[in-house]
């Protein structure tokens, strides 16, 4: 993949285009990874001859049939290479397309002769080539100006295309025509054209979508739609994706975008690469960052965007009034070795200015804990409110928003550790976005490896701790480091707004006393339309379970399993296809690992 600079040269850009720094991990976890994907790919995402003939069937079943106008700017790229990409296009199932290449004035003689012979062999190939040398961005509207069709696709000059990627999306238009922006999943094609390193993404998620550009290929966008956004600017070269879908995407509903759980498209690691992201272009991270400080104030959002982890994004939201009181509520038990050093990291460290602790004291007896409790009287932050009676985490927690003074409360467990001083005016930040339900935090063991990086439905059963046993590692695609929505997050530390919990009914006593009494939550909160926000940028340490123990009881076991058989009752649904996440990765012990198999089918098989 190469780009044009800000004054029209075209680079190698494999560095920077997709959504930031590729990390590889350790040799031997890199060859077991490509040894899975090899073996996965051979298992899961190959085209029989039958296959293709039942492909062939159904599309003429098709209501919808579609004319997709596929952009290809090209400037002095390997002619290997995008006879590859053109061949791509030629080999799709679907026959209605039309190929838009324009040639940015390349010096490679090659390239022309190229274009002109495939045009010569394809009538729906569609060429140009500029007199003079402008960059990507110009080179991509010249490409647009020539569609003609109802959907416009982007193809960089060496990538390709999986000869089912119009399919699928057609397929999807058929199942809901009024879809606006369709994106796939993706992977790379290393210099020996295997298939490696795939993107398996989750659905729309706004928040990880402002920290980085997952969306990027196969992306697929109505007309009218980019055209009403205006095209490609010119100002944004090595983002120019970004900034384009950044716009669509102001203009439409989120139920207008649909990502297809399949991999569409394969962006080639360039010979000139470290295929590190060392090299990256800084004109490419500075453009993403003004084009999404750009998104904030088109829609008049309090926020600034800066530079995050690796040369991705964050942005940071303003409070627009005085900072509001925060009830911080904290249920416990005695084991007073761990809540003094919870309050006292809360009470020593926290920044934001304004907070009260609501200490819900469940039946505490031992002798060190009441004279904590009596050394805390002083204190005008701190109150004791006890709730005696067999443990019941939700009943408590509710009882301790009851006694909230603040409009915002934050769950707290009693065995946490305030890490940075930010923790809570980050979380609040988010919490006071209208179409934020439930923020959580990302949470440690004392050991330094991640405890709760946001939750996966349907891991292990019902639902697990996504990143859980990393140390400072990026996780898939850096989302270990990445704000993001996610469909739940733990009560540990969960910060939300106290009417909106109250209209809720808060945690639910009756049928999840102590487990999943979150997760049930905030899927209530996503029926109401809001978002789950999960931030790295709120940090603490947690010593899980340090109060109440584990599962390790027959009655503790008896009320564990009513539990998962409730959850699975109300929510089975939800579990079974969790839209954070992707259904070609594996929800067993090792999530962010690839599905074998993988939840998905062969649409045309029920033709």
């Amino acid at each position: 993949m190469e780009a044009g600079d800000a004054q029209g040269r075209w680079e190698p850009f494999f560095e920077q285009r997709v959504h930031g720094p590729l990390f590889w991990p350790e040799k031997d976890e890199v060859s077991e990874a490509v040894g899975n994907y090899r073996a996965w790919v051979r298992l899961y995402d190959r085209l029989t001859p039958a296959d293709r003939a039942a492909i062939r069937a159904h599309l003429a079943q098709f209501q919808e049939q579609p004319l997709f106008s596929i952009l290809l700017p090209v400037y002095n790229t390997n002619p290997k290479w995008l006879e590859h990409a053109i061949e791509s296009v030629r080999a799709q199932l679907y026959p209605r397309w039309e190929l838009c290449v324009v040639d940015d004035a390349s010096t490679d003689p090659r390239i022309w002769k190229l274009i002109e012979r495939s045009a010569g062999q394809d009538s729906r190939i569609k060429i140009r080539k500029r007199a003079q040398n402008g960059h990507i961005c110009a080179t991509s509207n010249d490409a647009l100006q020539m569609a003609t069709g109802d959907f416009i696709a982007l193809l960089d000059h060496d990538d390709e295309l999986t000869p089912t990627a119009l399919y699928f999306a057609a397929l999807e238009l058929n199942r809901d025509p009024q879809l606006q922006l369709l994106y796939s999943d993706e992977d790379k094609l290393d210099r020996h054209g295997h298939r490696c390193d795939p993107y398996f993404k989750p659905d729309w998620n706004p928040d990880l979508f402002t920290s980085q550009n997952y969306i990027s290929h196969l992306s697929i966008y109505r007309s009218e739609l980019i055209r009403a956004a205006g095209g490609f600017r010119v100002g944004f070269e090595g983002s120019q994706d970004y900034d384009l879908t950044l716009r669509c995407v102001e203009r439409i509903e989120a139920s207008q975008i649909r990502h297809i759980p399949r991999v569409l498209y394969h962006w080639r690691i360039a010979e000139q690469s470290t295929a590190t992201f060392a090299a990256a272009k800084p004109y490419a991270h500075e453009a993403a960052i003004k084009a999404m400080q750009e998104h904030l104030d088109r829609l008049q959002i309090a926020g600034s965007a800066g530079p995050d982890y690796g040369d991705y994004l964050r942005v940071k939201y303003l409070r627009r009034n005085n900072a509001p009181l925060v009830s911080l509520v904290i249920p416990t038990r005695d084991r007073a070795a761990f809540l003094r050093p919870c309050l006292e990291s809360i009470l020593a460290k926290t920044e934001y200015p304004n907070y009260e602790i609501v200490v819900v004291d469940n039946d505490s007896s031992e002798a060190e804990t009441l004279d904590y409790f009596a050394s805390l009287k002083g204190d005008q932050r701190v109150r004791i409110c006890r709730v005696p009676g067999a443990f019941n985490y939700s009943k408590l927690n509710n009882f301790g928003v009851g006694q909230a003074r603040g409009s915002l409360i934050a769950l707290l467990n009693n065995d946490l550790e305030v890490m940075n001083g930010g923790w809570l005016e980050e979380m609040v930040s988010h919490g006071l976005r209208p179409e934020i339900g439930a923020v959580g935090a990302r949470l440690w063991y004392p050991d330094k490896t991640m405890q709760h990086g946001g939750v996966i439905l349907g891991a292990g059963g019902v639902a697990g701790h996504a990143h859980a046993g990393l140390r400072n590692e990026h996780g898939y695609f850096a989302r270990a480091h990445l704000i993001q929505n996610f469909s739940a997050v733990t009560a540990a530390c969960m910060l939300v707004r106290k009417a909106l919990y109250l209209e809720l009914g808060g945690l639910d006593e009756e049928h999840l006393p102590v487990a999943f009494n979150d997760v049930d939550f905030c899927l209530r909160l996503q029926e109401k339309g809001f978002r789950i926000l999960w931030t790295p940028h709120s940090e603490l340490y947690h010593h899980e379970s340090a109060s109440r123990g584990f599962e390790d009881t027959a009655s503790k076991q008896k009320r564990f399993l009513a539990e998962v058989d409730y959850m699975n009752q109300k929510w089975g649904h939800a579990l079974e296809a969790d839209p954070c996440y992707n259904p070609n990765l594996s929800l067993g012990q090792k999530l962010f690992t690839l599905a074998f198999p993988p939840r998905v089918s062969k649409p045309w098989s029920a033709t």
